[in-house]
């Protein structure tokens, strides 16, 4: 029996992201996903080693990969769309569900146990789910600060409030990242090197 998930994944190169905003360079849903799992594997082990605590660093890169995969199907929802009022939220709440659903549906019946929780977040530490939301926030913030960088004025709020929206998480695994991580791709990459 063949199995249409992984096609369904590969189609992530096509979804792109901030649709409504004009952008320097597009960004796809797979090279997002990609960045907010390596973001929240850093997280982790900035957690673990610097504020003792004992998170699934594996396990939220994972997280991270698969977090928008429903997107494959309803698309990149802008957040200001997604979040308009309760019953915007609501609905599109029932639309990601109904699309987690049909991507299991294409998983091995035996091996979809283990691919679901990454798609409805089921059985997770809640702790390592907050800081997968905040890694998104963090490639969110990332985003902005490339498009100021190329002179794009469009991502100025965007930015604001990305930064906004990460200092209510309160996180200082988040906080350490952006202090130390995030002003790098201020530069250049003549003084990178």
């Amino acid at each position: 029996m063949s199995s249409n998930f992984y096609a369904f994944l590969n189609r992530m190169k096509y979804i792109d992201r901030w649709a409504l905003m004009r952008n320097t360079k597009e960004e796809n849903l797979s090279q997002h996903s990609f960045e907010v799992a390596a973001v929240a594997y850093a997280l982790c082990v900035i957690g673990n080693r610097r504020l003792g605590k004992n998170l699934d660093a594996d396990r939220a890169a994972a997280l991270g990969l698969f977090h928008d995969a429903p997107e494959i199907l309803t698309g990149d929802m802008p957040t200001p769309v997604k979040y308009f009022n309760t019953d915007m939220k609501d609905s599109y709440k029932q639309v990601e569900k109904a699309a987690c659903d049909k991507l299991i549906s294409t998983v091995p019946p035996d091996l979809a146990s283990d691919f679901a929780p990454l798609l409805y977040h089921t059985g997770e530490d809640e702790y390592v789910l907050k800081l997968v939301k905040a890694a998104d926030k963090i490639s969110a913030l990332i985003k902005c600060v490339e498009e100021r960088k190329a002179g794009n004025k469009e991502f100025e709020k965007a930015e604001t409030s990305s930064r906004k929206a990460l200092e209510r998480m309160n996180l200082k695994e988040a906080d350490i990242f952006i202090e130390e991580f995030l002003p790098p791709f201020e530069l250049t990459l003549d003084q990178l090197t």
